[in-house]
């Protein structure tokens, strides 16, 4: 990555978080912000899950951690405890990969 971006993403980092200061309060009252901001942890954690469950470095791999990721959501559609949900998609990966 080269430096440019690196600085390009760093300020509209800090651009987010200066906006949400100085308009947050202002945009509180707005029903589809409001939706929005409820669902939008949730949407930047499912596509991280996704990233970093099937990215191979360079590349697209469908492998055990894929196999883990849908046990584990199994689990927690099921209302496994959080614990139970680890543990379910780490064993489920873990016998993926032994075999």
């Amino acid at each position: 990555m080269t430096w440019p971006a690196i600085l390009g993403l760093a300020a509209a980092a800090y651009g987010c978080k200066l906006a949400g200061l100085v308009f947050g309060d202002r945009l509180r009252g707005i029903g589809v912000v409001e939706r929005v901001l409820v669902q939008l942890p949730v949407a930047v954690l499912a596509a991280v899950v996704v990233v970093l469950t099937v990215s191979n470095e360079r590349s697209i791999a469908i492998d055990a951690r894929a196999a883990g990721v849908v046990a584990g959501a199994v689990a927690a559609w099921q209302r496994v405890p959080f614990v139970g949900v680890v543990v379910v998609a780490a064993a489920t990966t873990a016998v993926m990969r032994a075999v």
